[in-house]
């Protein structure tokens, strides 16, 4: 299985350069997905890993071969595309085996590939019908199944769900995934969409503006965001982000903003202390991780400690089967907070919520990097 290495990739238009010197190495055998808004510069680096896109600078390496300037026919990759790239005069089983045909592979040999994967991807009914006689979904499996008769060593996927409505997305991802563990290959795969890249990768790139902004599992992101940028894109619904300052008070240190006066735990106070950033700060915490102390109908208990605690009126309740999504305010601070259904409440309300031990983020404003 080829290693892919970028070594300070580049790309340029002109004078404006669009992917700035990135560094990112791709083991043998992960899923690695490119995750970013659009713009971010993904796409643009998966078609030059692809050979569609010229190189401006710096070198990309597959199993430690140089490939920049080589055509795409030379790299052993397969590429699947968001519009899907079929061709509409052709068959399912035609469209599928059309590389094998050009590599001019023996009849019987394309036939058993093709019967193979048109199995695995639910196609084995379709293989006589053209593209326009088949939905969505099923042109992207197509799709899929051609770049997998190739048995290439590396597959690239740019966006391949996008065009799809939810519930099709949902089926598809899961398929992908289970073929995932089947076809044991490097793929690597591009998407703006943050739950295809927390639920599909073994490591997510997280990008923005041409720079890898960090990169890791997707629970390393999830817990650990190195920044502002990468907080608010991962997760949903995204990390309640608040901008204030810090305040010593006896032998404690407290974030203060608007509506919010925090007491903060030890261990991000020494932080904040050991990196000298005690003015603009900004201050992270998932809907997930408030917990309701108090209601109107549920008493806090004897131990709770105010100064660790935020009061939040409700404005919204956002009522979505097994959980319900609260837009709360404090002041001039919004936060939203995940509950189970179960703790139904009603706008107007005032709640006691505390932050899960451990859950508590601080950034540098100016900087944005996590403090």
């Amino acid at each position: 299985m080829p290693r892919i290495h970028l070594d300070s990739l580049v790309k340029r238009y002109g004078q404006t350069e669009v992917i700035h010197a990135i560094d990112l190495t791709m083991e043998d055998n992960e899923f690695t997905v490119l995750v970013g808004p659009s713009g971010c510069g993904k796409s643009t680096t998966l078609r030059m890993i692809a050979g569609l896109e010229t190189v401006s600078g710096g070198e990309i390496y597959i199993d430690e071969r140089p490939v920049s300037l080589l055509e795409p026919k030379e790299r052993d990759i397969a590429m699947v595309f968001q519009d899907y790239a079929l061709y509409p005069h052709m068959n399912v089983a035609k469209n599928m085996s059309f590389a094998l045909r050009l590599e001019k592979r023996p009849r019987a040999e394309i036939n058993q590939k093709v019967t193979e994967v048109a199995a695995r991807l639910g196609l084995s009914d379709y293989l006589h019908r053209k593209p326009a006689e088949l939905s969505g979904g099923q042109r992207q499996r197509v799709a899929m199944g051609r770049a997998l008769t190739r048995d290439a060593s590396t597959f690239l996927f740019d966006e391949p769900l996008s065009n799809l409505d939810a519930k099709l997305r949902g089926q598809l991802r899961a398929e992908l995934a289970l073929m995932r563990q089947q076809v044991q290959k490097n793929m690597i795969y591009v998407t703006h969409d943050q739950i295809e890249a927390m639920t599909l990768g073994d490591r997510i790139v997280v990008m923005q503006d041409g720079y890898i902004r960090q990169q890791g599992t997707a629970e390393t992101l999830f817990k650990e965001p190195a920044s502002i940028f990468v907080a608010g894109f991962i997760g949903s619904p995204p990390m309640n982000l608040i901008q204030g300052s810090l305040q010593q008070h006896n032998d404690n240190l407290v974030f203060v903003a608007s509506g919010i006066r925090l007491e903060l735990p030890d261990d991000i106070a020494a932080r904040a202390h050991a990196n000298n950033n005690i003015d603009a700060v900004t201050l992270g915490i998932r809907p997930s991780d408030l917990v309701l102390v108090q209601s109107p109908d549920r008493a806090a208990p004897d131990n709770t400690d105010a100064a660790q605690t935020l009061s939040l009126q409700v404005l919204l309740s956002e009522y979505i089967g097994a959980q319900s999504i609260l837009l709360t305010q404090s002041g001039e601070q919004q936060l939203r907070v995940e509950l189970i259904s179960a703790d139904r409440v009603a706008p107007g309300e005032t709640l006691l919520f505390k932050p899960r031990p451990g859950s508590i983020h601080l950034f540098d404003t100016t900087s944005e990097n996590r403090i």
